[in-house]
């Protein structure tokens, strides 16, 4: 495998920071190329020391002169802003890493789409709020989309091992969160605290809490449709509670492949950037015996609405998805501060969707009109 040169867009966050995991752990065969961030300034500047990307870019402007400052003697250009960002997508880098969190990685993800990089995918909402525009992007410029969520790092590793037969059906697995088996009156009283203690998985605050609704589960639904050419009817959501099997893909023959690991986000980050190569991460191996049994349910809606809103808004096609991203992204906020409570998310997202003035096939403006439209909306709903 020769050196390859990487871009991070969201390095100081969850996925972007074990990113850098990956890479000091193997630092012959990777290189960091562009390093971002919105506002984490502090952490940016000693990332950027200890990498020496040839770009770093800021995109809070408000930033830009305690970064370039800091780094300044170095030989690291630093930019400010989220266009800056996008035009450098187009610079010397082999796999760029879509690590931001939110509405926020769609125009850099398919800046670097239109650039005909190889694109490592965790921002989930990028698929979810423009999947259609997205995917088209990738196909004309000859882009490559490669999966870093683990579910879908899963399916697609199940997929590489059928080689070339077809998919009957998608069975995406699901930890069911902090609140898997409180009843819904008691969920109903938790707060941000309580649904960021997720049992299994450290991920961002906004991750964290879709998991705790499911929501997150909902958009996976979504990405895995898109990813894989694959209606809704043939994706199933199974709640499995260690978080070993990662996600399964059922066959014509009934045959049922699983990809299974312990619960540590590097090891479909090191696939998605080293791909096909395998890379030695550092993390636990997996010991069946100890682990002793795996256990999967159904997924239970009723207590976690927010899966069948996202199984609505994919049916409806057009810029549903993206109105229910826009919703939950402004309930997930308020929810953190505590301004409204668990199950006001869902409401708050239902609430959107039936209102939403509906586009069947959406061009970009009209993504980031409903994108704006929605949120305007949920923000009045508080």
């Amino acid at each position: 495998m020769e050196k390859r040169r990487i871009a991070i867009l969201g390095s100081t966050g969850s996925i972007g920071t074990q990113t850098l995991d990956v890479i000091r752990r193997h630092r012959d065969r990777f290189e960091v190329s562009l390093l971002s961030a919105n506002n984490s300034a502090d952490a940016l500047i000693a990332q950027a020391l200890e990498f020496d990307p040839a770009h770093v870019v800021i995109c809070n402007e408000a930033y830009y002169e305690k970064v370039a400052s800091a780094l300044q003697g170095r030989d690291i250009k630093v930019y400010a802003g989220v266009k800056s960002l996008c035009e450098l997508m187009s610079g010397p880098s082999d796999v760029v890493v879509g690590a931001m969190v939110g509405f926020s990685g769609l125009r850099p993800t398919l800046a670097a789409l239109e650039a005909g990089k190889v694109v490592a995918l965790a921002n989930k909402e990028t698929l979810v709020a423009a999947g259609a525009l997205v995917t088209q992007t990738m196909r004309e410029h000859g882009a490559v989309i490669l999966p870093v969520d683990s579910e879908h790092s899963a399916i697609f590793q199940c997929l590489l091992a059928a080689q070339g037969n077809e998919a009957r059906k998608l069975i995406l697995t699901a930890s069911g969160g902090p609140f898997r088996s409180l009843p819904r009156e008691e969920i109903a009283r938790m707060d941000a605290a309580a649904a960021l203690r997720h049992p299994n998985w450290d991920m961002g605050a906004k991750v964290t809490i879709d998991s705790a609704t499911m929501m997150n589960k909902g958009f996976e639904l979504i990405e895995a449709h898109w990813l894989f050419d694959m209606e809704a009817e043939r994706i199933d959501v199974l709640v499995h509670p260690e978080s070993v099997v990662h996600s399964m893909v059922e066959f014509a023959d009934g045959a049922v492949m699983a990809q299974l690991g312990c619960p540590d986000m590097r090891e479909p980050i090191a696939f998605a950037i080293a791909f096909p190569a395998r890379l030695e991460i550092g993390n636990k191996t997996l010991d069946l015996a100890q682990v002793g049994a795996l256990h999967f349910e159904k997924a239970d809606t009723e207590r976690f609405p927010c899966l069948s809103l996202a199984y609505a808004a994919l049916e409806r096609g057009g810029n549903a998805c993206c109105a229910l991203n826009a919703a939950n992204e402004v309930a997930v906020d308020a929810f953190l501060h505590g301004r409204i409570g668990f199950y006001d998310i869902a409401r708050i997202g239902a609430a959107c969707l039936d209102g939403l003035d509906f586009v069947a096939n959406p061009s970009l403006e009209d993504i980031f009109d409903t994108h704006a439209q929605v949120s305007a909306h949920a923000r009045e709903m508080l």
